[in-house]
């Protein structure tokens, strides 16, 4: 191990790899050195990221819910790259529209994804983070603390992978292992590029105060969670302004409802609120039933 670089010549995994901010955690990973574990549904694409590596890394085709093909892809890693000395529960999928009209299969397979989904990640590999003492990121958002309309299923996901995050920290903080979480605003994916493609969201958006709109680049956030990951932290916003937030929570709440009653009756006026379905690319191709990226 290189006192200089702490992560060369170790092992990361990535869930969710095939495109968007998966795949740029895993340049960001295999610039630093380390070997890339690339998990998505996309076969051909997590291929097209993994030729772009320049680091060994190697594809799994795995859907992060199903428990005994994740239990095989965590045993085939560790055979392949070596003990994971990082693993990031990135895979996440969102919908929007409202909650009373929303598909109950569609609601519930983001709460899979996003929350289960993580749950199983951190249960596979964590045998491995046990044996190198090494860290588990989970990727949440600002929707585990300002809750928004229209985004039910997302904002309950990302609320409840924070909490499973803080509470395996207390659990494995004695074994060395580290549990950090990751609180993502406005970051430039598919998925994200999707939600200004339907008008509510769009508009929702919109009523954000001006800082909080702004979008940032795949490759700048993904070079915050790596940074993130080499000091082992426990949290990491993106972007870091996102820190002075955190004592707001209380308000939050308040504020969005606020802001929704002057802005959804208007919105409403217009006929019923559609639903999106699932956002983005990957999205899409998880609601099909295809290659099931999960990756956002």
């Amino acid at each position: 191990m290189s006192h200089a670089n702490p992560l060369k010549g170790r092992t990361a995994v990535v869930t969710g790899a095939a495109r968007g901010l998966g795949a740029g955690l895993a340049r960001e990973l295999a610039g630093r050195g380390m070997r890339v574990a690339l998990l998505g549904r996309e076969a051909e694409t997590l291929e097209q990221v993994a030729r772009r590596l320049p680091a060994e890394s190697r594809c799994y085709e795995v859907d992060v819910t199903d428990d005994d093909l994740m239990e095989r892809t965590a045993r085939r890693v560790t055979r392949d790259l070596g003990e994971p000395s990082v693993v990031i529960a990135n895979a996440g999928i969102a919908e929007g529209g409202p909650f009373a009209t929303s598909d109950p299969r569609t609601w519930r397979r983001v709460i899979e994804v996003n929350l289960v989904g993580s749950a199983v990640t951190a249960r596979v590999f964590l045998p491995g983070l046990l044996a190198s003492r090494g860290y588990f990121l989970q990727v949440a958002s600002t929707a585990a603390f300002g809750s928004a309309p229209m985004m039910s299923a997302y904002c309950a996901s990302k609320a409840g992978a924070e909490s499973f995050a803080q509470s395996l920290r207390a659990e494995c903080a004695y074994q060395g292992v580290g549990v950090g979480i990751a609180y993502l605003h406005w970051t430039d994916t598919d998925m994200v590029r999707d939600v200004d493609a339907h008008d509510v969201l769009r508009e929702l958006r919109a009523h954000m105060p001006r800082p909080a709109r702004k979008v940032y680049p795949v490759e700048r956030v993904a070079t915050w969670l790596a940074d993130a990951v080499l000091r082992r932290s426990a949290t990491v916003y993106a972007p870091p302004w996102l820190r002075v937030a955190q004592p707001l929570r209380p308000l939050l709440p308040l504020l969005v409802a606020w802001t929704s009653a002057r802005t959804l009756p208007r919105l409403a006026a217009g006929g019923p609120l559609p639903a999106t379905g699932l956002l983005g690319p990957g999205g899409r191709a998880d609601e099909a039933g295809g290659d099931r990226p999960g990756g956002r």
